[in-house]
């Protein structure tokens, strides 16, 4: 996601632009891709594999964002220049123009590798068209609805099984509620629809969409995974609450809770021990319209949209 706004923005500068990947093993992610007409050629994994690609495809500049490829790429790539996005640690990445987009990730000093430059924080988070076409105006204001519309995704896949978890802590809280939880596999969408529900719950299950901006600004709480997602609901002034759902968000997690912008339901391993665990928060946020409208405000404030204009701005210097 956060390459395809990078990448829509290059193209706003009439940039030619080409994504080398795997995405056909996510097939959302792919039909994002072709959605936007852009040319997909297969991953490469070698440092001579990526050395021929770049002199047959003429590249000028390269963009890597990778949890997987071997350091030696990094360091073979540099005949051109390079952005590389990371998380925190490096692990082994080396580039002209190193981006770390986390929170607060401009309070941390790495040592850099020869000839780099880091860009860090939230004022560098790169944000789609899909999200900024519906970023509201000004702060949006506190909705006041006697049944709360909830709306809950956790990423292409929800790889680690989230949303049936959620579904039962919302059930849990005993309060009327709306939500629509989407689920991207068939096993999912029975675990979620076994939930039991109260009076005045409804569920209504859906599968991976390409409207998500627009289910998140009709709903007055979203509640998804502490990944990349979570700057997305901010800059759209949603009220969020956020699952982590795996070890290495838990950083990550735990300062964007900690802003104020953002409710943290726990940890997906607590609340497979024990979905309670969420319900004191959910309870909050279903019931406190002022403090739904406060989450909004501050997250809305916190992100401002125009991260992927400063990172294409860095990109292009280095061409």
């Amino acid at each position: 996601m956060r390459c395809l706004a990078l990448a829509e923005e290059v193209r706003r500068r009439d940039v030619e632009l080409i994504f080398l990947c795997d995405a056909h093993t996510v097939p959302w992610a792919a039909d994002q891709i072709a959605a936007r007409g852009i040319d997909v050629h297969p991953a490469v994994w070698t440092p001579a594999e990526h050395l021929e690609l770049f002199e047959r495809l003429e590249l000028d500049a390269v963009v890597f964002d990778s949890y997987d490829l071997d350091a030696a790429v990094y360091a073979a790539a540099r005949v051109l220049p390079t952005l590389a996005i990371v998380d925190g640690d490096f692990r082994g990445a080396e580039a002209d123009v190193l981006l770390d987009q986390n929170l607060a990730a401009e309070l941390d000093h790495p040592t850099l590798p020869r000839d780099s430059v880091r860009l860090a924080g939230l004022p560098y988070v790169m944000i789609r068209d899909e999200i900024l076409d519906h970023r509201p105006a000004e702060p949006p204001a506190a909705r006041h609805s006697v049944v709360p519309k909830v709306f809950a995704f956790f990423g292409g896949t929800d790889a680690f099984g989230a949303g049936p978890y959620v579904a039962r802590a919302l059930a849990a809280t005993g309060l009327p509620f709306e939500a629509t939880v989407v689920a991207p596999s068939p096993d999912l969408a029975a675990q979620i629809a076994a939930v039991e529900l109260q009076a005045q719950q409804q569920l209504q299950i859906i599968g991976p969409t390409n409207q998500l901006a627009a289910e998140v600004r009709a709903a007055d709480l979203t509640i998804s995974a502490s990944g990349t997602s979570t700057w997305e609901l901010l800059c759209l002034g949603a009220t969020t609450g956020l699952v982590c759902v795996v070890d290495n968000q838990v950083m990550g997690y735990e300062r964007a809770v900690g802003t104020g912008a953002a409710a943290g339901l726990g940890l997906l391993s607590a609340l497979q021990t024990d979905t309670s665990s969420a319900v004191p928060t959910l309870k909050r946020l279903l019931s406190d319209s002022a403090e739904r409208g406060r989450l909004a405000g501050a997250g809305w404030e916190l992100v401002d949209g125009r991260g992927r204009e400063r990172v294409a701005d860095a990109l292009l210097q280095l061409i």
